[in-house]
């Protein structure tokens, strides 16, 4: 394969992004996206196709949205979940592939203790793809309503097309099922510049990028009195096709957690297409 097809994908996906989002919300659907087709690992040819504005250092091991400032992409290293919990490297964060879809295969792999595809965030990735201060995402923000579904609303950032991606989602789902309708009736919110609870971490809610559906319909693991690492089964009643919906345009859910957040979606298009390239090379 020719050394330059790289460098060409990839000009031409940050060409159909920069056109996608110059439409008024013409979103991206990342479980149609074409895949980079290159030898590089697939957590790297996933974050670069998710967001194609990153540089990639010669060298392949750091990268970088202005060409001055570099963030080491580290390696996926062998820790555990507890570790990668809290010291994530950005490749530490594809430790665990993300199930894609609802098929019950998919949805049992929470079972497994400290299965969390997701919940492992590298603070400096997060700082350089959204924002370092409250402020920054604030001037962000957009208000994103439900209708076709309910009467709700959530706040969300506009940056890198994420109030889009939304919309796109109560798009397809508009005029859907009574069960859909309810999943988005009382949403629990999205920005909220605040630590996860019992750390020191923020939250994905901070960066504009996380949306809480009907708490009632999915549950949150810390309600429920479990001990960590042994949270056991929970009554998930938020429908397949809104799980579905959500992926396609770049969302991770958090019912696929061990440590459940039922009501929580979250924009990782990196984490949809790393799934889809680890599928592909099986």
């Amino acid at each position: 394969m020719s050394r330059a097809f790289p460098t060409l994908w990839i000009a031409a996906c940050a060409a159909l992004f920069a056109a996608a989002q110059a439409v008024a919300c013409a979103a991206i659907d990342f479980s149609e996206l074409p895949l980079p087709q290159d030898t590089r690992p697939p957590a790297v040819r996933a974050l670069l196709a998710a967001y194609p504005d990153l540089t990639l250092s010669p060298d392949g091991a750091a990268i970088s949205r202005d060409g001055a400032n570099w963030l080491p992409l580290g390696t996926a290293r062998d820790i555990g979940p507890r570790q990668a919990l809290v010291d994530a490297s950005p490749m530490d964060q594809f430790l665990q592939t993300y199930p894609l879809g609802s098929s019950p295969e998919a949805l049992a792999q929470r079972a497994q203790p400290f299965f969390d595809p997701g919940r492992f965030r590298n603070t400096p990735l997060f700082a350089m793809l959204w924002f370092s201060s409250e402020a920054a995402a604030r001037n962000s923000l957009v208000r994103v309503g439900f209708s076709g579904l309910s009467d709700g609303a959530v706040m969300v950032t506009s940056h890198r097309g994420v109030d889009c991606q939304l919309r796109a989602v109560v798009a397809r789902l508009d005029g859907g099922s009574g069960a859909v309708q309810a999943a988005f009736r009382t949403p629990g919110g999205g920005f909220n510049w605040r630590r996860i609870t019992g750390t020191d971490r923020l939250s994905a809610h901070s960066y504009g990028i996380a949306v809480d559906l009907n708490a009632d319909l999915g549950g949150y693991w810390r309600w429920s009195g479990a001990a960590e690492g042994q949270v056991g089964a929970y009554d998930n009643r938020i429908p397949p096709e809104v799980i579905e919906a959500f992926e396609a345009y770049g969302f991770i859910w958090g019912g696929k957690w061990h440590h459940f957040d039922g009501m929580h979606f979250e924009y990782r298009p990196e984490l949809i297409l790393h799934s889809r390239i680890a599928a592909s090379t099986r």
